[in-house]
């Protein structure tokens, strides 16, 4: 048998041999199909509220067929906004008036405005941080000082230049707050600019978190001497706990209505997030976030089944 005709008979069985290998192996693509979807990383921010919102969107995105892992209650704001832009996360429940501090731009009045600051994060950290702002909730959880029922009566204290008048004057207060309420230019240093009063080291109770659960039931119990407390709009156990939240009537604080803000090569990668959240945050008026903290905070059931129990009863998880 000639030399040529033998060799091109051992190329051709082996050609044989590596298709019938191959031809029991699934392909690159069916690989690729076969390979489970990377969950979504779903974080929260520590408090009460961050805990509901972030167990309500892993709950409807797992009903929906989307498989997430549960980074919930990470830390404050910049732990929890860090992590998404650092890539450890993928989504978590922000607030509209964050922006502002995101982007240093504080002055624009644009953030007193429900949509128009909604629209102006959206496109700031599209532009920056290939960030989505899916559409927020109707609900303004914005930052607020409550103080004692009692000693709103007894000095006439409805607003917050009520309040400030009075601590200038001399007027005996101790405010717990966390420490990102005490330090960022948009919180307590703007109410002290605008209304005219200066708490002292002395005058405040610090704490790590931003759990307003805490700094609220500090103030009823007058824990350490306590008799204000820093406090969200959207707080549950406010009046149930004999507090009042003083009226912000200068209007020094923005708009912050929680938002669900995902990474842009996440939403490309699972689309179905944006309609499964929409109506969930669309239904998240203050009266029904104010309700549902309650349950938590003051009836002492845990985020999970609170969460559970309000998305069954409007139909959005079976």
């Amino acid at each position: 048998m000639p030399k040529q005709f033998s060799r091109h008979r051992r190329l051709l069985a082996a050609a044989l041999a590596a298709t019938a290998v191959l031809a029991g192996r699934p392909s690159l693509a069916q690989t690729a199909a076969a390979k489970p979807a990377r969950p979504v990383r779903v974080g929260s921010k520590i408090d009460t509220e961050g805990s509901l919102l972030g167990q309500l969107i892993v709950q409807v995105l797992e009903a929906g067929g989307i498989k997430t892992e549960n980074r919930l209650q990470l830390g404050g704001t910049p732990i929890v906004r860090g992590a998404l832009l650092a890539g450890e996360i993928d989504l978590y429940p922000e607030y509209t008036g964050n922006g502002a501090f995101f982007f240093a731009d504080e002055k624009n009045p644009v953030w007193k405005n429900r949509e128009a600051g909604w629209a102006r994060a959206k496109a700031l950290d599209a532009e920056k941080n290939k960030l989505v702002w899916l559409p927020c909730a109707p609900a303004n959880n914005t930052w607020a000082i409550a103080i004692r029922q009692d000693l709103a009566a007894r000095h006439r204290l409805k607003t917050l230049a009520d309040f400030g008048r009075w601590v200038t004057a001399g007027g005996i207060v101790k405010l717990a707050a966390s420490a990102e309420f005490v330090e960022r230019p948009d919180a307590l240093p703007a109410f002290q600019t605008a209304y005219g009063f200066k708490l002292k080291q002395s005058q405040l109770l610090t704490l790590a978190g931003g759990d307003t659960a805490a700094t609220t039931r500090a103030a009823a119990e007058q824990t350490s001497g306590v008799n204000a407390a820093m406090a969200y709009g959207t707080d549950g156990p406010v009046a149930a706990l004999g507090l009042v939240i003083l009226e912000d009537n200068l209007a020094v604080q923005a708009v912050y209505a929680p938002a669900p803000v995902l990474r842009a090569d996440v939403l490309a990668r699972e689309p179905r997030i944006a309609p499964l959240l929409a109506p969930v945050f669309a239904a998240l008026d203050a009266p029904t976030l104010q309700r549902l903290n309650a349950q938590i905070a003051l009836a002492g059931q845990d985020a999970r089944s609170v969460a559970q129990a309000w998305l069954k009863a409007q139909g959005l998880v079976k």
